[in-house]
């Protein structure tokens, strides 16, 4: 399962929840969180480009959308052997990821041709494991934003990028998840709305043991 949503949506919480949850089941789990910043050159290079460190590099889209599926392509192998020995792999962040913040920075929609062609990329070219399902954590932007700026300043080696200090993109990547989840983007999404506490964790758990 992918968990996809804003700078601050919770994700990370929200997969460390589940992957205690499931394992208290007896359920084999895995988890990979993108972009892999400490294993891949590519998502070095995207650290780099997103703080100012590659010149104009941050702002070619699709420049910037190549290198996040490099680095999931990267990582095929072992998604496909996780998936192989594993119940349950959860994935903090996937490719609807790259689809919402390319085609939000293109002020275009789920159904542009930014999308269309990122699918075409890294699925069928790359070939990247498709997502079984999708869960969209679905928080308020201004909450979203404040997360992100108390971790800012709790933690100094966790500086915003210039995706996560851009309001406006942050609005519209928004919109363009929502699009994606009712278009059932790649695979059946799931929506939740609110903080971890208006979570069923268990619940959810319970499904994905299921």
């Amino acid at each position: 399962m992918a968990v996809e949503g804003l700078d601050g949506a919770g994700k990370r919480t929200v997969v460390d929840a589940l992957c205690e949850a499931l394992a208290a089941r007896g359920a084999r789990v895995a988890r990979l969180a993108f972009p892999r910043y400490a294993e891949d050159v590519h998502a070095a290079l995207i650290a780099d480009a997103l703080h100012g460190r590659l010149g104009d590099l941050a702002d070619s889209v699709y420049g910037m959308a190549v290198l996040f599926a490099l680095d999931r392509r990267a990582a095929a192998d072992q998604l496909r052997r996780e998936l192989a020995a594993s119940d349950v792999v959860l994935v903090d962040r996937y490719l609807a990821s790259n689809a919402a913040y390319g085609a939000a920075r293109l002020r275009q929609h789920a159904d542009g041709e930014f999308v269309g062609w990122l699918r075409e990329l890294e699925l069928d070219r790359f070939g990247i494991p498709a997502p079984d399902v999708q869960l969209l954590l679905r928080v308020p932007c201004a909450v979203a934003a404040a997360r992100t700026a108390d971790r800012e300043r709790a933690d100094v080696a966790r500086a915003r990028d210039v995706f996560e200090s851009d309001e406006g993109l942050q609005r519209r990547c928004a919109q363009v998840y929502d699009e994606l989840a009712t278009r059932r983007w790649v695979s059946p999404w799931r929506v939740l709305d609110g903080g971890l506490g208006d979570i069923s964790v268990e619940a959810l758990a319970e499904d994905l043991a299921g």
